[in-house]
């Protein structure tokens, strides 16, 4: 397994923030990637769907401006919520810690320190 851990990050966010600095303090190599700026492709969001074993449309910010005004009420597939967040970077619930074939979101962050066990 890698012992550096991804953190798809916002730094506008707190929770995101709190988590990067629970793995800061930790000692854990982080790769902080700035979603945001360099959105995740949709392989990639595939990947880390099944990395976290939840669907697509689980991972979805349903209080973004975009999810209401796009989004609410619409039934969507697997592939068409993959498309919504890959499209949108800013749906894709944060923060999302990933080491080796694991993942976590950091809600509360304190859950990203299960990737260091």
């Amino acid at each position: 397994m890698s012992d550096t851990i991804t953190l798809f990050h916002n730094p506008r966010c707190s929770k995101s923030r709190a988590a990067l600095n629970l793995l800061q303090e930790a000692g854990a190599t982080v790769d902080v990637v700035l979603y945001l700026e360099t959105p995740p492709s949709r392989e990639t969001l595939a990947r880390v769907t099944g990395q976290l074993g939840i669907s697509p449309e689980a991972l979805v910010r349903r209080g973004e401006e975009i999810f209401k005004t796009d989004y609410q009420g619409r039934t969507l597939d697997a592939d068409g919520w993959l498309d919504a967040l890959a499209t949108h970077p800013k749906l894709i619930e944060r923060p999302i810690a990933i080491r080796g074939d694991r993942a976590v979101v950091g809600r509360p962050p304190e859950k990203v320190l299960e990737l260091l066990d």
